[in-house]
């Protein structure tokens, strides 16, 4: 089998192979390190290319392969880089046990507080996944720990798709949208104008469009760039969360997101 000369030198020279490191998966990661430290509104390839001590060509290669894997996302007005989504969920996904840790404490007082079910998502591939969940001891309720649900039927997947960049958005709603009640909505345009509600406001409200008498509130858990990591909803049963008091509970909803996403930020 042939070598290269390049390769030929490193097995022989011991200063150019210290640890058997794939030199493409370094420039890979230093570039990765180099986008994360950097502004929320990305970088530029020619920044990233000098920061790293590599050619133009070979940075754009490395960013490509790691935008077709969604662990970078290019601006396309700007083509400047930011952490993509696979990249996050990877980070939730190591982190679900310290987040549940550190939330535990604030869904039992929200929960107290409200009377309500009190839960805590984290973003999968193309939904959402209950890791926590604080049910009122008087209560009757489901159970959602560990359900995976639809985003575009729950407060909760509308809090995290307002939030996301419009790529990923358009990723997530991609797919047919089922219809599971009266009020699901699976009219793409209309549940766009409702996601720019949900920004406007800080919450996202369901109307049982999962379960038909299931109403409840969710806002997101925001990391330094302003990317949900997680979400908080509250939730019941329709006469116990009517649309009077989804303001109230949007408020106390925002405020543990808030404490969650400050407790995560010093852990």
């Amino acid at each position: 089998m042939r070598t290269n000369a390049a390769e030929t030198r490193n097995d022989q020279d011991p200063s150019r192979a210290p640890t058997g490191r794939v030199q493409s998966l370094d420039r890979a990661a230093a570039l990765l390190n180099a986008i994360s430290a950097g502004a929320p509104e990305g970088r530029s390839a020619a920044e990233l290319a000098v920061e790293c001590g590599l050619n133009r060509a070979t940075a754009w290669r490395l960013l490509a392969t790691l935008e077709h894997h969604s662990m970078v996302e290019r601006d396309p007005a700007t083509n400047r880089y930011s952490i993509g989504f696979a990249i996050a969920r990877m980070a939730t996904s190591a982190g679900v046990e310290g987040l549940v840790r550190r939330s535990h404490g604030v869904l039992e007082r929200l929960c107290g507080q409200t009377g309500e079910t009190a839960n805590l998502a984290v973003p999968q591939r193309l939904g959402l996944t209950y890791v926590d969940e604080v049910i009122p001891p008087v209560v009757l309720s489901a159970r959602w720990l560990g359900r995976q649900v639809p985003i575009h039927a729950t407060s909760a997947g509308k809090a995290l798709l307002a939030w996301l960049p419009e790529e990923e958005v358009e990723a997530m709603l991609a797919q047919p949208l089922p219809e599971y009640t009266g009020t699901t909505r699976t009219d793409r345009t209309a549940l766009r104008a409702e996601l720019a509600e949900v920004r406007a406001n800080g919450y996202a409200v369901s109307v049982g469009e999962l379960e038909p008498h299931l109403y409840g509130v969710a806002a997101p858990v925001l990391d330094d760039h302003r990317r949900p990591f997680a979400i908080v909803s509250i939730w019941g049963p329709q006469d116990r969360v009517p649309r009077p008091r989804f303001p109230e509970l949007g408020e106390r909803a925002q405020r543990a997101a808030a404490e969650i996403a400050a407790a995560m930020s010093t852990a």
